[in-house]
């Protein structure tokens, strides 16, 4: 991700806004597969082995989780499966169930793309200006919330280690937690503490705020830009003329196949696989700027 990570934060914000709206508030099958494929193959892209068998332990089981649970409640639909204690199981429950989950895990891994991208230094520059108390709240809270976390595991250890922490039975297990959770509160109060009076030190409140801007917009983030502007625009209008509507009850509905709906899909499709894109240009010019070097060499 370090290619699209360095891009300017306005272009990141308005993509990733454009791409989530799309995907949480559409419930067209073909868009929603295809924000999914986009946020896969964009946390693919650098991913460890470990990390991404890990993901898909975490999202396969959450997919079939939410697809067989769905029928369970839901009963509506005309085809019906079979009948489970008096109730029909139909196919519209069954695929509206996948659909919903496929928009739900595409949207936590879009959502996570974000986290790993917009870090709370692009965060904070853009909103520093417009409401700067607000940024610096909502900054200070997304850096915290990853500390406490790595801190809770770092007490947990040195608990471990010295015996403290036992897990063999219900009670030692709540016993022991709590005494991690003692040993967190009374971290972050302290480090509270410590960023109040480094805040104060720096004279934070005293005067006018100043702003030091390390981010550039570059022609790449005006191209960027311009494409996710009109690939957006091409889905919204698909989107207001109802092209990209689709109803699953009570009978699941046809795809809409004309040209403006293929065109339609080609820009959204676009637009998701737009931060792979990148990566793979980045990587293959690297690729290319480092083969050229043992020519240059023997040239020299």
């Amino acid at each position: 991700m370090k290619a699209f990570a360095g891009v300017h934060p306005l272009v990141l914000l308005i993509y990733f806004l454009s791409v989530l709206i799309v995907t949480m508030f559409v419930t067209n099958p073909v868009l929603s597969l295809l924000a999914l494929l986009g946020a896969i193959l964009f946390c693919a892209t650098g991913a460890r082995r470990d990390t991404v068998a890990g993901d898909i332990g975490f999202y396969l089981p959450m997919f079939l989780l939410v697809a067989i649970t769905n029928p369970l409640f839901s009963h509506n639909g005309v085809t019906p499966l079979f009948f489970l204690n008096g109730n029909p199981v139909t196919l519209e429950a069954f695929v509206y169930g996948a659909a919903i989950a496929v928009t739900v895990i595409g949207a936590m891994l879009w959502c996570k793309c974000y986290s790993a991208v917009m870090t709370s230094d692009k965060f904070l520059w853009l909103f520093a200006r417009v409401i700067p108390k607000l940024a610096l709240v909502l900054s200070m809270a997304l850096r915290f919330l990853p500390m406490l976390r790595r801190q809770m595991k770092q007490v947990k250890t040195a608990q471990k280690t010295m015996g403290l922490y036992s897990a063999r039975g219900v009670v030692d297990r709540i016993r022991s937690t709590g005494r991690v959770f003692l040993a967190v509160i009374g971290w972050a109060l302290e480090n509270a503490m410590e960023t109040a009076a480094s805040m104060r030190a720096r004279g934070y409140g005293t005067g006018k705020r100043t702003n030091f801007s390390i981010f550039r917009f570059t022609v790449r983030d005006g191209v960027l830009l311009s494409v996710s502007v009109l690939l957006m625009g091409l889905t919204v209008v698909g989107m207001a003329q109802g092209i990209t509507s689709f109803s699953y009850y009570p009978r699941i509905g046809q795809i809409d196949r004309s040209p403006l709906a293929l065109a339609v899909y080609a820009a959204f499709g676009a637009l998701s696989l737009l931060p792979f894109a990148v990566e793979v240009a980045e990587a293959a010019v690297w690729r290319h700027c480092r083969s050229r070097i043992p020519v240059q060499a023997e040239k020299n």
